[in-house]
């Protein structure tokens, strides 16, 4: 059986860049397995398919090579640029089924958003010096007066500030320390940021590491960049509800992305947020399973 498979970029920044997925319509015919299989020859780090849906507008499963996993920011964007692009859905409010529950999708123009959950925080100071050394860092290069916390908005990351660009590049990170770390307190991996940022106006420079879910290090994290908005208006006091995150400016090969982030504050408390992006489909090609 052929399956067709669109690479999507999503997130990207000004018009390159971005974070690839693979997107697969019409799927309902596929197994698990066969799903599995497809993502695996695909080779990227998610893959999406998308099925019929009796609780929402789509069903979304998505796949890394190796594994079903609940959600995928950067696939989730992917998926929905695609369809706005092909005319299957029009402008305005969407939404996804998943293993994991529903969620809301908006369309804005040529950007996709995905909602995200009211955060939650969670301190590990007493694990502190772990972190470091699984960063091959010190004390003196985090943000004056901040510490590393875990934020959780749907999934868990443990934010960790820096005082500079340059001390986010120089971090050497331990990935199998990072591994057993965001075992212990079921993350999806470390995002790292300081306030510089490549372009005038944005709020963060991040990188992301999450060796528990194969990945290295990734250009454009939707799922993360929530928690980081959330981590800059609760803990850094930064009166905005519209926030831009850059990532894959750091990275080699550099991969230019930008992260939306649009809050919803009600009397100072964060109640749900929309992560989102631009997308670019870069090429489609066929696979056999």
């Amino acid at each position: 059986m052929d399956i067709d498979v669109h690479v999507v970029n999503a997130f990207t920044d000004q018009g390159v860049g971005g974070n690839p997925a693979g997107v697969v319509v019409d799927a309902d015919g596929l197994t698990t397995q066969d799903k599995l299989r497809v993502a695996a020859q695909v080779g990227l780090s998610e893959t999406a398919f998308v099925s019929a849906s009796n609780s929402a507008a789509f069903k979304l499963d998505f796949f890394t090579p190796t594994r079903q996993i609940a959600h995928c920011g950067h696939a989730t964007i992917a998926t929905f640029s695609y369809l706005r692009q092909v005319k299957r859905i029009e402008e305005g409010a969407t939404s996804k089924e998943t293993i994991d529950g529903n969620r809301d999708i908006f369309i804005d123009g040529n950007m996709a958003f995905m909602e995200q959950l009211s955060p939650t925080y969670v301190d590990v100071e007493d694990r502190m010096e772990i972190i470091f050394r699984s960063l091959g860092m010190t004390e003196n290069d985090l943000m004056a007066n901040r510490r590393p916390l875990i934020v959780n908005t749907g999934n868990g990351f443990l934010v960790v500030p820096f005082k500079n660009e340059e001390a986010v590049l120089q971090v050497n990170p331990d990935f199998e320390a990072i591994h057993k770390i965001s075992e212990a307190y079921d993350l999806i991996g470390y995002y790292l940021f300081s306030d510089t940022t490549r372009v005038s106006g944005r709020d963060a420079g991040a990188r992301m590491f999450a060796p528990r879910y194969g990945i290295l290090e990734e250009s454009a994290t939707g799922m993360a960049a929530g928690p980081l908005a959330c981590f800059l208006h609760d803990r850094l006091q930064l009166n905005k509800t519209e926030l831009l995150i850059e990532q894959g400016h750091l990275m080699n090969p550099v991969s230019p992305s930008v992260i939306t982030v649009k809050l919803d504050v009600h009397n100072r408390k964060i109640r749900t947020l929309m992560a989102g992006g631009a997308a670019k489909v870069t090429q489609s090609r066929t696979v056999r399973v």
